[in-house]
């Protein structure tokens, strides 16, 4: 009768283990399974959050971009503007480029033969100056204390800094072209019949320009950006609009953003014609 009950307690025991694992296997996965709804109920919130808010910041650039650059043709204080940079851009770099040939050829010829040397000295301050100096504290002394004082008008002041500016630069980079070019193609050139002139115009300079041609092109691009400080001196320009934008619509980041854009774009197309006119002049090479 004791052995009974003694199984009789064991078997309770053994029940009541058996009863806990049940109620724990079927309590402890709900638990489970409700934590892990909340959570993916959280992260779904946190996207449709994150999209309403990717939505919404979307339309507010676009309400911005009408109020700012279409309404009232407000863009076209910025079109306008490109146009007078291209127009300063191309009027400095003819100067750049006559500037700065003229100076090379002074130069090499001073190195070459001994010639000019009160010109060369003429010329190695006016590139010490130029090249020494910011390009915006140039145009400021150009334009306020020359030739604005003259009554000259601020395009023709930024064409002509930017030009000598320009120049300072060609000159060097023409320079290194010529004096690249072998002594044996002066030697050509004199048995040729030709004088020093004529062998310069005819035989050094088109090789050197040749040598040149791609980083002349990147002076170019340089050219085009330091362009943008043109506003300092009262010129309309692309900067000059998006500072006016700024100023009636209280909107600094569409303005400044746009023009950014713009001269990146420009910047890119150039950039890929100097990469495609350094590849046809090496295939020209062989």
């Amino acid at each position: 009768m004791r052995d009974f009950k003694v199984s009789g307690k064991a078997f309770a025991v053994i029940v009541a283990v058996v009863a806990f694992s049940l109620i724990a296997s079927f309590a402890f996965p709900a638990v489970a399974s409700a934590a892990e709804a909340a959570a993916v109920e959280e992260s779904a919130g946190f996207f449709v959050e994150l999209k309403d808010g990717i939505v919404e910041g979307f339309n507010d650039l676009k309400q911005d971009i009408y109020n700012v650059l279409i309404k009232n043709d407000n863009y076209r204080h910025i079109t306008d503007g490109l146009l007078i940079t291209i127009e300063i851009t191309f009027a400095a770099l003819i100067i750049g480029l006559v500037i700065g040939f003229v100076v090379a050829i002074i130069r090499s010829t001073h190195d070459k033969t001994g010639k000019f040397k009160f010109l060369n000295s003429i010329c190695n301050l006016y590139l010490t100056v130029f090249r020494g100096t910011p390009v915006i504290v140039q145009l400021l002394i150009i334009y306020y204390l020359w030739l604005g004082k003259n009554g000259v008008h601020e395009n023709v002041a930024a064409i002509i800094a930017f030009g000598v500016n320009s120049g300072a630069y060609v000159a060097e980079i023409v320079r290194s072209g010529i004096m690249s070019i072998d002594n044996g193609q002066f030697e050509a050139g004199r048995s040729l019949g030709f004088n020093y002139v004529q062998t310069m115009i005819h035989i050094i300079l088109p090789q050197a320009l040749k040598n040149v041609l791609p980083t002349l092109a990147n002076e170019f691009i340089v050219l085009l950006k330091e362009t943008s400080v043109a506003s300092f001196i009262a010129v309309k320009d692309m900067m000059k609009g998006a500072n006016a934008l700024v100023g009636f619509t209280y909107n600094m980041n569409i303005p400044y953003i746009t023009v950014a854009l713009i001269y990146l774009v420009m910047v890119l197309v150039l950039q890929k014609g100097v990469s495609l006119l350094e590849r046809r002049l090496r295939n020209s090479d062989h």
